[in-house]
């Protein structure tokens, strides 16, 4: 399958750190150095990639990653127990999924996803931390940048320079509802009832949303977007 688009939605145990004041106060800045301190202190639990051809054929994979410790890892509970509302439990994740230095070495090594030679769309919803956690798992684990610049530098090395937030495209469309699932429904797309509503799924929606958007309501014109994250640069 050749891959021409590819969304990433990454489930993680929450937020440890918050800010001091009002998220829409922030700067970038402010808002980069508190995504840092909590993708630098937690480890991501789930990974959704979904890849979407010319034809617009999708296939999606889901990684469950086992390095998560209930015990001794730090976490936010309540975001634990809404993944498990959705049908995530953590603490199998020991024993049923791959760490995330080996998940890293195979997009790096195998997949024909990670490099910016590679001239792919990216495609995330409220991206900030999807996107953070898959810099942290395709480096091994490495802190992030030190500032807004250093990140971006990095996004554009790894992932390319065709970066896209749905949600932040939805912003412009008054007629969307806010929600990734609530504009999937609005938009007409409906997963089948036994569909399990985790990250694989969250990266299906994402694409399929981007290229409604792109093709419809925004008439090709998402060049403004490129390399926009929600959560970050807005």
């Amino acid at each position: 399958m050749g891959a021409r688009y590819v969304a990433v939605d990454v489930h993680y145990p929450g937020i440890v750190h918050h800010p001091g004041k009002d998220h829409n106060a922030l700067t970038p800045e402010e808002r980069y150095a508190l995504v840092k301190r909590n993708v630098d202190a937690l480890k991501p639990l789930q990974v959704g990639i979904a890849v979407c051809d010319s034809q617009g054929r999708i296939q999606a994979w889901e990684f469950n990653l086992c390095d998560f410790r209930r015990l001794s890892d730090a976490h936010d509970e309540s975001s634990l127990a809404y993944l498990a509302g959705r049908g995530l439990d953590v603490d199998t994740l020991a024993k049923h999924g791959v760490d995330a230095w080996s998940l890293g070495a195979m997009l790096l090594g195998y997949s024909g996803l990670i490099g910016s030679w590679h001239g792919l769309s990216w495609i995330t919803y409220t991206g900030a931390y999807h996107v953070a956690y898959l810099l942290k798992i395709v480096t091994a684990g490495r802190p992030l940048p030190n500032d807004v610049a250093g990140f971006d530098s990095a996004v554009r090395h790894f992932l390319g320079d065709q970066v896209y937030d749905v949600a932040g495209m939805a912003a412009d469309c008054p007629k969307l509802p806010v929600g990734l699932e609530r504009i999937a429904a609005h938009l007409g797309f409906h997963p089948p009832w036994t569909s399990p509503r985790l990250a694989a799924a969250a990266g299906v929606r994402a694409l399929q949303e981007f290229r409604s958007l792109e093709d419809g309501e925004l008439r090709g014109n998402v060049g403004r977007y490129r390399g926009l994250l929600q959560g970050l640069h807005h």
